[in-house]
């Protein structure tokens, strides 16, 4: 395995464990830094999440998206299963928002480098 593919790999599982913690823990228990509009936060943190995603896997593009909407409901499933912090659908739709505008940020940088996402970044 090339060691900018490791990289990126492992930088993805660390921003998702990341992600994932932060969304669960009582809300008073986030840096304040961290804190501002509730749906930007989510649509930045989702673009961020499939930015590293089709950097670390680069073939497996339907997968990495497809696994974050599950990761978005999924997160939004267990905080409504909190008491300290609730699911709202409308964080999801920041989520896929936010997923759509990496993939779209790769795919313009894919292009630019004269190759396509959907190809694993191989040549067009």
């Amino acid at each position: 395995m090339k060691l900018g593919r490791f990289f990126w790999k492992v930088a993805f599982w660390l921003l998702v464990a990341l992600t994932v913690v932060m969304s669960l823990v009582p809300g008073e228990q986030v840096p304040q830094t961290l804190v501002f509009w509730d749906k930007a936060q989510h649509a930045l943190g989702f673009a961020a999440l499939a930015v590293f995603g089709l950097l670390a896997y680069p073939m497996a593009v339907p997968r990495v998206l497809v696994g974050l909407l599950l990761l978005g409901v999924a997160i939004e499933c267990a905080q409504a299963m909190t008491t300290w912090r609730q699911g709202d659908w409308m964080d999801g739709l920041a989520d896929a928002t936010g997923i759509a505008l990496g993939t779209g940020a790769m795919a313009v940088w894919a292009r630019i480098r004269g190759r396509t996402l959907l190809a694993g970044n191989s040549g067009t």
